[in-house]
């Protein structure tokens, strides 16, 4: 399906109801689209007089008609016979070999609504003067909000105006695992030169340092090096800084120094544009009872929202189905898991409350009796009630057959501290928060 010529027929359909078919057919009939290429929607007509008179007199109702599509703003170019081979030796595709596999995520493709103005905005500042406009960026908000697609759009939008700039993107996990693999093989100095000479220095999920010394250790120099050679710094995570208890104070003050903006679940009017968005791009416009569907029911990030609007497309495609209210409830029913499909497992509970406490596994499932390890037992024995459905009894069998009423009494301190004692609460949000960070 060639989607720009797709667009563009719609396009000419809007454009209907305010011309008449001979001004369609006069100035239009032999315009092509070439491409929809960011923010930009690409014609070609074969005859430069036409093209001089669609760019004095019908540009703005073709950009009408694409935001009322796309509800975004969209730059209209009509190239002409001499402008067109020219675009077309411009075509070769990109193979700088830069993020691969991430092109898609840039800023105009990021659909904007009153949950996430403010990030987009704060991240387009930065891409636009890097290390001039909020530094360092934090950007907070549960997963699949768009965090990742603007840590991306921040890097094409500086590599496309900066190409000599030397950009450094990597998740938190990563970091640590690239950190414990340069000092097993002695790579300390080549591991620091990597990251403390980046021009631009984005990291996603950075809350998975907190807890880890070394890593932490490395990241608080890597900050202070970057920040005082005045270098970009960004962040992602699915909480503020002050919310990682096992974060190290030096290293939340230096990602508070900048600028801290959330990003909230999409609101009603931001879903409907998503959906509309990425039915549009994939040539596909959806009936507006359908759009209000998928809207009402898919609410809780944009990931599934967009999950469910290629699980529309592939059973149109594959099943031959068409687009109606049985194919939607069918796409929708299937995006919402059942709780047992995603329920974690005792032993990724136990891992987490143990990296959290930095206990051995063995210790906290033995009979380690210290005050930290009793407590991080407890604790361990609370979420595993909490988020499985195993029984008391079951639940013993993962700490050396204890018994029942050994469980049940951990629970019920846990209980009990969580009222007395607000820090235990946010202990709890924190691991869950990484127990679940591992099924996303």
């Amino acid at each position: 399906m060639n989607s720009a010529a797709d667009i563009w027929s719609k396009v000419l359909s809007l454009m209907e109801a305010d011309m008449t078919a001979t001004t369609i057919h006069t100035w239009f009939d032999d315009t092509v689209a070439l491409s929809l290429d960011e923010d930009k929607f690409i014609l070609h007509t074969p005859s430069d007089f036409k093209r001089d008179i669609i760019l004095s007199r019908y540009l703005p109702p073709i950009q009408k008609a694409l935001h009322e599509l796309f509800s975004a703003d969209f730059q209209v170019v009509v190239l002409g016979v001499e402008e067109l081979e020219k675009y077309q030796n411009s075509r070769r595709p990109k193979e700088d070999g830069f993020l691969p596999g991430t092109e898609e995520y840039t800023f105009e493709r990021f659909v904007v609504g009153s949950s996430n103005k403010f990030a987009h905005a704060a991240a387009r500042a930065v891409a636009d003067h890097p290390a001039l406009n909020y530094n360092p960026l934090f950007i907070y908000g549960e997963s699949g909000l768009g965090k990742t697609h603007l840590l991306y759009a921040i890097a094409h939008k500086i590599h496309a105006d900066h190409p000599d700039y030397r950009i450094v993107y990597i998740k938190g996990d990563a970091f640590t695992n690239e950190l414990i693999q340069a000092i097993r093989e002695g790579r300390n100095q080549e591991f620091r030169e990597k990251f403390r000479s980046a021009d631009v220095f984005l990291m996603d999920d950075v809350q998975f340092i907190a807890g880890k010394d070394s890593t932490m250790e490395e990241m608080f120099h890597t900050f202070n090096t970057l920040y005082e050679t005045r270098k970009q710094i960004v962040f992602t995570a699915d909480r503020p800084p002050k919310e990682m208890l096992k974060l190290e104070d030096r290293l939340k003050t230096r990602f508070e120094w900048g600028l801290i903006a959330d990003i909230q679940p999409p609101d009603y009017e931001t879903r409907m544009a998503i959906i509309k968005n990425k039915a549009i791009r994939m040539g596909v416009e959806l009936p507006e009872a359908v759009l209000q569907y998928v809207a009402e029911n898919i609410t809780a990030n944009v990931r599934q929202i967009e999950g469910t609007v290629n699980k529309i497309m592939a059973l149109r495609d594959l099943e031959g189905s068409n687009i109606d209210a049985a194919t939607v409830t069918r796409a929708v029913r299937d995006m919402f898991k059942d709780p047992s499909d995603i329920m974690p497992t005792s032993d990724v509970i136990i891992e987490e409350v143990c990296n959290f406490y930095n206990i051995d596994n063995s210790a906290l499932r033995g009979q380690g009796r210290t005050k930290d390890t009793a407590l991080a037992r407890q604790v361990a024995m609370y979420l595993i009630r909490e988020m499985t459905n195993l029984s008391l009894k079951e639940i013993g069998r993962e700490f050396e057959n204890r018994d029942h009423t050994t469980v049940l009494h951990s629970i019920e301190r846990v209980e009990k501290l969580k009222k007395s004692t607000p820090e235990i609460t946010e202990v709890i949000k924190d691991i869950r928060s990484n127990i679940n960070a591992r099924y996303e």
